[in-house]
Order: C-alpha cells, then sequence, then structure tokens
C-alpha cells in the first residue's frame, strides 16, 4: 500500500495509547507485554469492568519499566459485560465510581514509581455515556479535578466530556481511534452493527494517516467527516492488536510522525 505523506507536518507529533491489564484473577486477555513495545501510553484497568489488585500492580510495574505513560481507565461495575453495557447510573454514582477507581490505581503508581498518573480515560459504556450526557460529562470531570487537577482527561473529538473539561478549567486530550469506524456523525460505530471494526492493520494505519493529514475520516456511508486528534487509541483486547501496533508505529515514524506521550490541547 502507498501511503501519500506530502501533507503531514515536519513536526506533527500524536500519542499512541490502548487499554492495558484488563484480566483478572486467572484469566488473562489482550497482549500486553506486546503492546509495550509501541505504544506511548496506556489506559490500566482499576477493578471494575476489569483488573484487580493484582493485575493493576503488574500492569503498573509492566507499564512503568517500559517507560509509558500510565493513565486510568475507570469503567461501570460490569465484569460480565465487560464494562461495554450502558447502565441507568446517575451523576452522583459516576463521581464516585471514577473517584474510587482512580485513587486504587494511584496507590499502586505512587507504591512503585514515586510519581503519580498522567491520564484519566473512562472506559466503554462510560466512556460513550459521559461522551454524549453533559451531567455525566460534569461528573467525571468533577471527580477527575477533585482527585488531581493536573491529570489530563482523554476524551473522543467533539464529546461532551471535552467540552466539560474545557468548562471546569481541566487539560483535555482529544481521542480519536484506529481501529474502529465512524459514522457520518462522527461518533463511533456501534459494536453490535456490521462493520463496527477495521479488521486489517493496513486499514488502521490508512485511516490514521488520513486523520493526521487532512483531518477527516471516511465514514460507514462512504463520504468523509472532520475528526481530530492528538491521541490515537488501539483496543488492547483485540486477538491482532500487537500486530496493528506494530504496523502503526512503523508506519506512523516512517511518515514523519513523531510518537510521544499524551499533552494537553
Amino acid at each position: 500500500m502507498t501511503i501519500d505523506t506530502g501533507m503531514i507536518q515536519a513536526k506533527r507529533s500524536i500519542d499512541l495509547n490502548c487499554d492495558f491489564g484488563e484480566g483478572y484473577g486467572a484469566y488473562t486477555f489482550g497482549q500486553d507485554a506486546a503492546l509495550l513495545e509501541h505504544v506511548t501510553s496506556v489506559n490500566i484497568a482499576c477493578g471494575f469492568h476489569a483488573g484487580d489488585p493484582h493485575t493493576m500492580r503488574e500492569a503498573v510495574e509492566r507499564a512503568a519499566g517500559a517507560g509509558v505513560a500510565i493513565g486510568a481507565h475507570p469503567g461501570l461495575p460490569d465484569r460480565l459485560g465487560f464494562g461495554r453495557r450502558e447502565m441507568a447510573v446517575s451523576p452522583q454514582e459516576v463521581y464516585d465510581f471514577t473517584l474510587y477507581q482512580i485513587g486504587a490505581l494511584q496507590a499502586f503508581v505512587q507504591s512503585i514509581t514515586g510519581g503519580t498518573l498522567r491520564h484519566v480515560k473512562p472506559h466503554g459504556a462510560l466512556y460513550h455515556m459521559a461522551g454524549r450526557n453533559p451531567a455525566l460529562a460534569e461528573a467525571f470531570v468533577r471527580a477527575v479535578k477533585s482527585f488531581d487537577a493536573s491529570l489530563l482527561i482523554f476524551g473522543q473529538w467533539g464529546s461532551e466530556l471535552l467540552a466539560a473539561a474545557d468548562k471546569q478549567g481541566m487539560l483535555r486530550v482529544s481521542e480519536v481511534f484506529a481501529d474502529r469506524t465512524y459514522q457520518q456523525d462522527g461518533k463511533l460505530t456501534p459494536r453490535d452493527l456490521p462493520g463496527a471494526l477495521l479488521t486489517t492493520p493496513e486499514a488502521a494505519l490508512a485511516q490514521t494517516l488520513a486523520i493526521l493529514t487532512h483531518g477527516t475520516v471516511k465514514t460507514t456511508t462512504g463520504l468523509e467527516t472532520t475528526v481530530q486528534g492528538d491521541t490515537v487509541c488501539l483496543h488492547g483486547d483485540g486477538p491482532h492488536a500487537a500486530e496493528f501496533a506494530a504496523k502503526l508505529r512503523q508506519g506512523l515514524e516512517s511518515a514523519g510522525v513523531e510518537l510521544r506521550p499524551p499533552h494537553a490541547y
């Protein structure tokens, strides 16, 4: 595949993030060790949708050893649904869930690295609920701010989550997706619809480069819509996640894009 790199700015940089540490008990998911070779930040499950004290500790140790930025990935309390099923939760519950999970992960980060988390990104259904519901977005951001106002908040381009971060004076990073398809309104294609996932690393790289180059993405309608971001998400639980990550890193660096941990924009 030939990639047109002519329009990519020479000093353009991007963060490549992935979900991380999403096993629990005797169960292991994802390809964490292999992913660490390619990503620049990780979102570590905090015990609700996945993760437990042991996997959280191991995830922090691995991420710290690899020198990647560590973020919290709080989700809904739904292990059976992997946090991807929406629940009827109130803003106060979102606040409590978020604060609880950030605190749990920060305990390991402080103990192991002597430092602090870099960012917070809601997981799954919580991500999408907070992305479109201003009250839930406000509660999520308020929880992060009450814990540590210096933390970055990851949210989807154009979402209520980023708007809430702006309103509360929080640093935020706009996120786009390498391995998910988009609808014409700029939202991700729901996972229960055909074509929600990109199935080859070549397609993921082409989509990511199109976003960085033109600020647009081809939607499921065949038309394009505006999408911009400063961190690219690759889902770590896919069967070929490490292959996707390697292809993305190689392709982006070959196109003159620097990969580095997230900064506020």
